[in-house]
């Protein structure tokens, strides 16, 4: 569920792409893979297209929740903004890092790191079956506590407009900027798939959370990324892509001989 303002930044999303292209037009190599970033946008088209097909889940969930709502938290308060804004970082912190930990939600966040190269057309790739792996109910008890459900769809709407910016090589570290934000730095470990990297860096805009709970990690200068899945894909079929964990756990389920295996096939850490 997004709010329609995230539509605006479509133009800049572009202009950032052309640019970056043109800056690394020496090293696309490195950089670009022009079938990848093709795929990319095969798959946002199906992302948009899902979304609008099954928008009625969320937004009924949302409406379930207003009407059974704790409080009433209005909007013209100094405070509520912020407390939004916190509130929603620390929802989007949870349900990152459950993405990553549990396999059924990880079904639909795999399609997002399963670029190997690592530019902004990857901040696009996003996953069709966010509605089958439960996503929104990280973002529902906002609204039953009190925040309007307009407010808690635009504010994750910019959230997620603001990760944009942050799936690129060419932008260093920021400086001190590096201990409260979000930044390319940090999400490129967050990408990566080495050892010393792998499951770090869950924060949307912010860092702090993964400070708090122990799941930073800084870029090291002296440490290659290795960008992609631990098990890369090399497809460029959207459809594979999509559902290649859905199949992989599929498999794993009928395999199983007990019903603790299949639960833990479905639901328990990615393999």
């Amino acid at each position: 569920m997004e709010a329609k303002i995230v539509y605006y930044f479509y133009p800049i999303f572009l202009i950032s792409i052309a640019i970056e292209v043109y800056l690394t037009r020496h090293d696309l190599h490195r950089n670009y893979s022009l079938r990848e970033s093709l795929t990319s946008l095969a798959i946002f088209v199906g992302h948009n297209l899902m979304r609008m097909l099954f928008a009625f889940i969320p937004y009924g969930l949302f409406a379930f929740a207003w009407q059974y709502r704790l409080f009433d938290i209005p909007l013209y308060r100094w405070w509520s903004i912020p407390l939004l804004f916190i509130s929603l970082e620390f929802c989007y912190y949870w349900h990152h890092r459950a993405a990553h930990e549990i396999r059924w939600i990880w079904a639909t966040h795999a399609v997002h790191h399963s670029v190997n190269y690592f530019n902004f057309s990857a901040a696009y790739r996003l996953g069709w079956t966010s509605v089958l792996s439960g996503n929104i109910l990280f973002f529902t008890p906002l609204v039953w506590l009190g925040f309007p459900p307009a407010a808690v769809a635009t504010g994750l709407a910019l959230n997620l407009a603001y990760q944009f910016w942050i799936h690129t090589e060419l932008i260093p570290k920021l400086g001190i900027l590096e201990w409260v934000l979000n930044t390319p730095s940090h999400h490129r470990v967050h990408h990566a798939s080495n050892d010393e990297y792998i499951d770090r860096n869950y924060g949307g805009v912010l860092i702090i959370f993964d400070r708090l709970f122990g799941t930073y990690a800084e870029e090291k200068s002296d440490l290659q990324i290795t960008y992609g899945l631990t098990r890369p894909l090399r497809s460029s079929n959207p459809f594979a892509i999509v559902f290649h964990e859905w199949v992989r756990i599929f498999s794993d389920v009928v395999r199983s001989k007990t019903w603790l295996e299949r639960f833990r096939s479905m639901f328990g850490a990615p393999t």
